[in-house]
């Protein structure tokens, strides 16, 4: 399996710049999604699960204040943010189109 490479700021931004509603903080990539509901939110969480799951890929998740989820990526191994983070966003987003980032 080939190592897992570390990007830079500048090739964060530049992919960040791809993505809408996600954003660089600390060594991870997070966006908010807001929902119609708290069943909604966590059928959201369960359409994640398998494609991060695929990936060998886990996210951080969190719901909150019933219709909020916070998805915050970071490849450990890496000690920071890599493709394989932008790759998962991009599959999220997908799942969620219709949604507007909190």
């Amino acid at each position: 399996m080939a190592k897992v490479v570390k990007l830079s700021d500048k090739q964060i931004a530049q992919r960040l710049a791809k993505l809408k509603g996600w954003r660089h903080t600390g060594n991870a990539i997070m966006r908010e999604f807001v929902l119609n509901s708290f069943t909604g939110a966590t059928r959201f969480v369960s359409q994640i699960a398998p494609i991060a799951n695929a990936m060998d890929h886990h996210p951080d998740v969190e719901i909150y204040r019933y219709k909020r989820v916070k998805i915050k990526l970071t490849t450990h191994s890496a000690g920071g943010i890599t493709e394989n983070d932008f790759s998962l966003a991009a599959k999220i987003d997908r799942l969620a189109p219709q949604m507007e980032p909190g």
